[in-house]
């Protein structure tokens, strides 16, 4: 079903609600991401757990109008629908730049027992200096276009990534406006998110593409229960790229956290 709740600056936030089981699992797309990245694990999953499928404002179909684009911002997307759907038992799932929001919603909301991470704080020792930040940034103001589609493929697409995926990804950030996109990207890069992982208590468990190593004792040095198991041949969308095999890898992860 599709819903839509209101964060705390007053934003409709967009998201959709299936299945049936004690337990949530609160699916939050990446960057210029929407729910229907998450459609194979929506049918995969529903029919033993209860599933919410969310848009983060400036994306999907959740309200764009934000003025004030922040880390917290995006938490408390996440936080108001984990409120709306009155669970007692959540798993928060994020993906790419949703990863550091995830664990910042956590924070807030008490029936969360667990964070799955994927693709993404592979490193939580690795952070970008502003002028760094300001580098990647200025790509996307120059040309938006030409960065999409001939800068980005080089870190989110891997040789085996089907050409499909490819072309739905690109497509689908080149429907977004450049400005807003970059905007709702910025968050990702101005927020100290080791000062956030040290505050986490339940256990994260991540789902790392083997396309870049995952550094496990420096993320340990940060979140005390953390641990990662790896899918082979997928760049950054492995729920995209090997759907079957990602589903049975997040239902063994799941498994484990019960």
């Amino acid at each position: 079903m599709e819903k839509y709740t209101i964060s705390s600056d007053g934003r409709k936030i967009h998201y959709k609600e299936s299945g049936n089981g004690n337990t949530t699992l609160i699916f939050i797309h990446g960057w210029l991401g929407n729910t229907e990245w998450w459609a194979d694990q929506q049918q995969y999953f529903a029919s033993r757990y209860h599933i919410v499928l969310t848009d983060l404002a400036g994306h999907g179909k959740s309200d764009s109008s934000r003025k004030e684009w922040t880390s917290a911002r995006y938490a408390d997307d996440i936080k108001a629908v984990a409120d709306a759907v009155h669970s007692q038992e959540i798993i928060l799932v994020g993906h790419s730049m949703s990863g550091a929001y995830v664990l910042e919603a956590s924070l807030q909301i008490p029936a969360v027992k667990a964070i799955i991470l994927i693709d993404t704080l592979k490193n939580l020792d690795e952070s970008f200096t502003e002028q760094q930040a300001e580098e990647v940034l200025s790509q996307y103001r120059k040309d938006f276009k030409y960065t999409v589609e001939n800068f980005l493929p080089q870190f989110l697409f891997a040789e085996g990534t089907p050409p499909a995926v490819k072309e739905r990804v690109q497509r689908e950030f080149l429907q977004n406006d450049p400005e807003l996109a970059i905007n709702a990207l910025w968050p990702l890069y101005k927020t100290d998110f080791k000062t956030i992982a040290k505050q986490i208590q339940v256990p994260v468990i991540a789902i790392n593409s083997d396309a870049s190593p995952t550094h496990l004792e420096n993320n340990r040095k940060y979140l005390k229960n953390y641990d990662y198991v790896t899918i082979e041949g997928v760049g950054h969308y492995p729920m995209l790229e090997k759907p079957e095999e990602f589903n049975r890898i997040l239902d063994q992860v799941i498994k484990r956290l019960d």
